[in-house]
């Protein structure tokens, strides 16, 4: 038997020699009459494809059906499948240590470092341009920023998940003000 290809790349089974097998009981190829199948190129007589793609020797590629099997059965899974990887996960939640490293933890169960948070300190802080809120950028006045992560050298530190609180006491403030605005009230009232 030899399976050829024509010059554009399409079969080519005007060659192709016949081979007369019977399938016994068990499946198995009883082979009456075997021709060893060839693919070969019309080009190049036998096809010198290797393993890889490259130039092999001129023998070509031998396919062989003599140890093939086939049962007249239906389909079903013979053995449980094995699982080496992990169940699909989503996203559902990330975290922050204090050393900066990114988690993002999936409904699998599983955990990932996707990034980290790192700082940056300048020479001159007082030379940063206010870009709106809290946000700064980087001036000549700063000068270069020294990036690093949380912790290293003179850098601060993270504290995932903690809100920064007011230094000052809010109810105290409140009740100054009122305060103040009575004795407002109390001299437009003298003035008048």
């Amino acid at each position: 038997m030899s399976i050829g290809f024509t010059a554009s790349g399409a079969l080519d089974l005007t060659s192709l020699a016949s081979t007369d097998f019977d399938v016994n009981a068990d499946g198995t190829l009883t082979l009456n009459t075997w021709v060893p199948a060839t693919v070969t190129d019309s080009t190049t007589s036998p096809v010198t494809w290797g393993s890889n793609g490259a130039a092999a020797s001129a023998s070509g590629i031998s396919i062989d059906l003599r140890n093939i099997s086939q049962t007249n059965t239906s389909f079903a899974v013979l053995s449980s499948p094995v699982q080496d990887g992990y169940t699909t996960g989503q996203l559902s939640g990330l975290s922050i240590d204090d050393t900066g490293m990114m988690f993002a933890t999936y409904t699998n169960g599983q955990s990932k470092v996707i990034g980290q948070v790192v700082l940056a300190n300048f020479t001159n802080s007082q030379g940063l341009a206010s870009v709106g809120g809290t946000a700064w950028a980087q001036t000549l006045a700063s000068g270069e920023p020294a990036i690093g992560t949380p912790g290293s050298g003179t850098l601060g530190s993270l504290q995932s998940g903690a809100l920064e609180d007011s230094n000052v006491d809010l109810t105290a403030q409140l009740v100054n003000l009122i305060v103040a605005q009575r004795n407002y009230q109390a001299n437009a009232k003298t003035v008048e």
